[in-house]
């Protein structure tokens, strides 16, 4: 495959087909870097307030240096994968102090950062600083395995070495933040995964090998996704006088040092879960059952037996806060969004 003939007619779709998104109106390193970090293993609808409103908290490095955690993983709450945000504070911090407060100009720079690997460095690198640096996501690597028809296992780190080494030798000059985004957006919107790439709107179709093969489904190969472990699970609403109980799980591991409901392993009927109530110091008066839920995560499913339980006393051990203070100030992963919303205020 002869990359450099992908240039022209790429570029040409991009001007006429780009979608309208917050952080490409002005693609400072701060933008594109905070913009990536979001949009890992997050779709770009859901990522947009996140990003609108993340920009207004913190419009630069020096305030993401600066932010509390507590404010940080509230803004991120509910994008899920928490320890990218803790990521981005810990370079930001690095930034102020090492670098007077500018994300570095090149791509080995950006790659010392905490967060930052080969497609983040490429992405900021040549979308801010319009430098040759292919940015190789899972979009870019599904429209290179179609073109050449490869069979190869486009996980394989010297799969995306390669086609790094093929792309940056055709950057076109002047280009580069237009032709690394005509990549991305053109495997985010045309060349689609699981099977159904939209073959009429690609301005590449003459070029590809799989769709002159028609094996266009067939690819990219990619390993078998392992499966997920269930795990159930029994969340506790605790409420008394109108505030509900909190508790802050462990520093490390899933969802780590954020704000969760009580909770007890194992899907308990309703005596086991007045045990296991009491032996918290929790005096109940009132317990209901609440629907089940689920939450998945990437390699882990959440099966959770719910309780509302009201009480005669605030339990110690826990963290009480009313339904205000609650989501004004309390990070609460959405795993536990399908109890947390029977807690928001309502609407007068």
């Amino acid at each position: 495959m002869d990359y450099s003939e992908i240039v022209s007619p790429l570029l040409a779709w991009y001007a006429e087909n780009a979608r309208m998104l917050p952080w490409r109106d002005n693609p400072t390193p701060y933008r594109v870097w905070v913009s990536e970090i979001m949009l890992q293993q997050t779709r770009v609808e859901a990522v947009k307030p996140y990003f609108e409103r993340f920009m207004r908290e913190i419009p630069d490095v020096q305030a993401l240096a600066a932010v509390s955690e507590e404010k940080l993983l509230k803004l991120w709450e509910g994008l899920g994968y928490y320890s990218r945000a803790r990521s981005l504070k810990n370079a930001a911090q690095i930034v102020v102090r090492e670098y007077d407060g500018k994300l570095p100009r090149n791509a080995e720079g950006l790659r010392k950062l905490p967060g930052i690997g080969d497609y983040t460095a490429g992405a900021v690198a040549s979308i801010a600083y319009g430098l040759p640096e292919p940015a190789v996501d899972g979009n870019v690597l599904r429209v290179a395995s179609r073109l050449e028809a490869s069979k190869q296992d486009i996980s394989l780190p010297a799969v995306k070495r390669e086609l790094r080494k093929k792309l940056r030798e055709v950057y076109p000059a002047g280009k580069a933040s237009a032709f690394t985004q005509a990549l991305m957006e053109l495997g985010a919107t045309v060349c689609l995964p699981n099977g159904k790439p939209i073959c009429t709107r690609c301005p590449l179709a003459g070029l590809c090998a799989a769709h002159r093969f028609g094996s266009e489904t067939e690819l990219p190969v990619k390993p078998p996704k392992p499966k997920r472990k269930k795990m159930d699970l029994t969340v506790f609403i605790l409420l008394h006088e109108g505030r509900a109980a909190l508790h802050r799980r462990p520093e490390k591991g899933l969802l780590a040092g954020l704000w969760e409901f009580p909770n007890a392993p194992g899907a308990l009927s309703p005596a086991d879960a007045e045990k296991a109530l009491r032996g918290w110091g929790v005096r109940p008066t009132e317990m209901e059952p609440l629907p089940p839920a689920k939450h998945i995560f990437t390699h882990l499913e959440w099966h959770m037996t719910g309780y509302l339980v009201h009480t005669e006393n605030e339990a110690v051990g826990f963290t009480w806060a009313d339904s205000c203070g609650l989501f004004r100030d309390y990070a609460v992963p959405s795993a536990f969004s399908a109890y947390l919303r029977l807690l928001r205020p309502k609407k007068r």
